[in-house]
């Protein structure tokens, strides 16, 4: 039996990787995630073929640019292991890596910025991880409704 598409956000900060760059790119391993819930999220819910909003966080506008795909099932970011990575573990090792990470793959950017603000501002999205108060996670599961009333939006 086929598992059914989730669907997530990604959040990065647009001017260390950006919808642009990843379009560029066409398919890019999603490192640096050092939250252990965001990373459950990776490892034990993401699979290939998952659908994934883009969110440039940090920045003038926050808010959800492009649509993206989980291409590969999650595995050790080398990251962790590199010394000389800002996202280096001592504690973890190859026997037993703390960290993952997924590839993904461009699918395509908004024509616009659906901005924080105006999601937050969105009665049907009052339930949404990204818009619940204290919510910092770089990566969050998005409800099917969610995505489909998102991608309306734009």
């Amino acid at each position: 039996m086929t598992k059914a598409t989730q669907y997530w956000l990604m959040k990065s900060e647009p001017d260390a990787f950006s919808i642009d760059d990843l379009q560029h790119k066409g398919q890019e391993a999603w490192d640096g995630v050092r939250n252990y819930q965001a990373r459950n999220f990776m490892r034990d819910g993401m699979r290939v073929g998952d659908r994934i909003f883009f969110y440039h966080s940090n920045c003038a506008e926050p808010g959800i640019v492009g649509v993206a795909e989980v291409a590969t099932d999650a595995y050790p970011d080398p990251s962790q292991f590199d010394p000389k990575s800002k996202y280096f573990d001592a504690a973890s090792s190859r026997d037993n890596p703390r960290w993952v990470l997924v590839d993904v793959k461009f699918v395509k950017k908004l024509s616009r910025t659906i901005a924080l603000k105006e999601l937050q501002g969105d009665p049907a999205l009052s339930d949404m991880a990204l818009v619940r108060r204290g919510n910092r996670l770089s990566v969050m599961p998005v409800g099917s409704a969610e995505w489909r009333h998102i991608l309306a939006m734009e």
